[in-house]
């Protein structure tokens, strides 16, 4: 560490995603009498408001950086390509290590920190795995699991006496009783419940994601936004239709709708909105809205009106509702 004076107390960098488990690091931390230092990352794959949320609850500065273009590179170079529960969990966490160490000394601190509990995971937290994590990010020597750091060897905070090691826990396993124990003791309120968090564990989502890998590619932050929201119809190779469920999710699709996207929406019935990339053909065109009619107010036997915005105007577009047994098979 370089360039940076150092002064006691030591301040360390802990990574909030806003859990349980790491509210508890950063009041375990305190306890161990260094000063505490957030960060929280964001991308469009897991949520950073929880990171926020706690942050301001526990009255600690926290910096926000930008995770996705690591993540979508970390994504973009799998092999084979992002399929079915995609869980890129190891390479993500190493990603976030590093970008983390880069921070310390722009943010004057002197060491990292996570809320990781030991094999409360398998793969990602189990002894090997945060090893391997620790060491392929560069800050091995520098990382500190508040959590669980007397079942692991002590790093260099802890042998050099920057926190104090007997005031850190030896937390293991999936168990939650200690934690919650834990957060009566500390009066860490109103956390969110554990799930997984991330949506690349999520089937549909990753899915979806290989689909848009295959045709588009994974370079729009804006494009893996919209995968989380709407009906996903794969009409053509390179052409994909994004329905709206509901009234929020048509404000969303809107909402992100770009100059050259087509904006398809019945004209004179309720129905969701939907959106079309420029690149459609006539047909293409004539197939969306087909779908979108099916999922309007419409008769199923009649005629709709599917209005067509482009940068270049409006057009009205007549058709049948599609049955959705022809369709159904273009869902991704």
């Amino acid at each position: 560490m370089q360039g940076v004076e150092r002064r006691e107390p030591h301040t360390v960098l802990l990574l909030m995603s806003g859990g349980l488990d790491c509210r508890l690091a950063a009041c375990v931390l305190r306890r161990a009498g260094v000063l505490v230092r957030g960060v929280v990352f964001e991308s469009p794959f897991f949520p950073s408001e929880d990171g926020r949320d706690a942050c301001h609850a526990l009255e600690i500065p926290f910096t926000t950086y930008n995770f996705a273009p690591d993540i979508i590179a970390i994504l973009a170079a799998q092999k084979p390509a992002p399929g079915a529960c995609t869980n890129p969990c190891v390479e993500c966490r190493v990603m976030m290590l590093r970008r983390a160490g880069e921070m310390l000394d722009p943010l004057g601190c002197d060491f990292l920190a996570t809320g990781e509990v030991l094999d409360q995971r398998p793969g990602s937290q189990d002894r090997r795995g945060l090893m391997v994590i620790a060491e392929e990010s560069g800050c091995a020597d520098l990382v500190v699991r508040p959590l669980s750091a007397r079942l692991l060897e002590p790093t260099l905070p802890e042998r050099d006496g920057w926190i104090d090691r007997e005031k850190l826990l030896d937390l293991h396993g999936r168990g939650r009783k200690r934690q919650i124990a834990l957060a009566s003791e500390f009066g860490v309120t109103n956390y969110p419940s554990p799930t997984g968090g991330c949506r690349l564990t999520e089937p549909r989502f990753a899915e979806r994601l290989r689909d848009m890998n295959e045709h588009e590619g994974l370079a729009g932050v804006r494009d893996i936004e919209l995968l989380k929201v709407g009906r996903h119809f794969r009409i053509a190779p390179g052409v994909k239709l994004v329905v709206g469920r509901n009234a929020k999710e048509n404000a969303e699709i809107e909402a992100c709708r770009e100059l050259y996207d087509l904006l398809l929406k019945a004209d004179s019935v309720p129905g969701p909105s939907a959106i079309l990339p420029i690149t459609a053909s006539d047909e293409d065109v004539r197939v969306a809205a087909g779908i979108c009619a099916s999922y309007s107010d419409s008769p199923r036997d009649g005629k709709v009106v599917i209005r067509v915005k482009s940068a270049t105007g409006i057009r009205m577009v007549e058709v049948s509702p599609s049955d959705r047994k022809d369709t159904d098979p273009l869902r991704v």
